[in-house]
């Protein structure tokens, strides 16, 4: 009998770890490897969907489940183009490094709604980001490079104002020295301050499509989204990983 895969190891207080989000909602902060079945098959565009459904991305109430439990190759588009329903197909292929699976929505044989797309890179399997929340990302990362350049632009001005009027004060008779203009130093700095104050925060994105449930975050989540952005993000060293290996398996005779 073949291994199954089991949940990961229980935390250190005993209780269970805690489920993976069910498949259609937000999952891009995590991934899925099966090393003992890397080593035993080949990944290739025959099996990489047979890998595929093995990861928590995978709906098991899908149209091509029904193929699979029919004993008909799960992305044979003949027989999921009749259906209707949510199916997968493998939209792009680099063997054997990437695999691009798309999630869709049919409703005839020539409708289908794209909803989500994975990718194999290497073995592991991903979710890929919604457009919109890339958009997102990087319009909240600018505005804040823009808020950050007005705050360095007003305390340089800030700084300017203060050196001439020291030297105002310490030698108004001094010939050919530059001068400066306290009043348009002022003028300035009260534009790019309330340049400042009128900039808006990141537009929210547009809606998830049909079928897309993001996942709800939690107290502390919401807690941190609360806070500044600090300069340097610190990126986690290693991905968390789903490990369905060989120490996480059942032994069956």
């Amino acid at each position: 009998m073949a291994a199954t895969p089991m949940p990961g190891n229980p935390n250190s207080d005993g209780t269970p770890p805690p489920l993976p989000p069910p498949p259609g909602t937000d999952m891009t902060g995590i991934c899925f490897r099966d090393q003992l079945w890397l080593n035993t098959y080949p990944l290739d565009r025959n099996l990489v969907f047979d890998y595929f459904a093995l990861s928590p991305f995978y709906d098991r109430t899908c149209n091509n489940e029904h193929l699979r439990i029919n004993s008909i190759h799960p992305l044979d588009i003949s027989h999921l183009s009749k259906m209707t329903g949510i199916e997968y197909m493998l939209n792009e292929v680099i063997e054997p490094n990437l695999f691009v699976i798309r999630e869709q929505k049919r409703d005839n044989p020539d409708k289908v709604t794209p909803m989500l797309t994975y990718y194999v890179l290497d073995g592991s399997i991903y979710q890929a980001p919604q457009l919109c929340n890339v958009f997102s990302a990087r319009i909240g990362r600018a505005l804040y490079y823009i808020q950050k350049a007005f705050s360095t632009a007003a305390s340089k001005l800030e700084k300017i104002g203060h050196d001439a009027e020291s030297d105002d004060a310490n030698d108004d008779s001094t010939a050919g020295k530059e001068t400066y203009d306290l009043r348009e130093i002022k003028r300035v700095d009260h534009i790019l301050a309330s340049l400042q104050r009128k900039l808006q925060p990141a537009p929210p994105p547009p809606p998830f499509p049909e079928g897309y449930a993001p996942s709800q975050p939690t107290e502390a989540e919401q807690g941190s989204e609360t806070q500044q952005i600090t300069e340097h993000q610190q990126l986690p060293s290693v991905d968390p990983i789903i490990d369905q290996g060989p120490a996480k398996r059942m032994k069956f005779d």
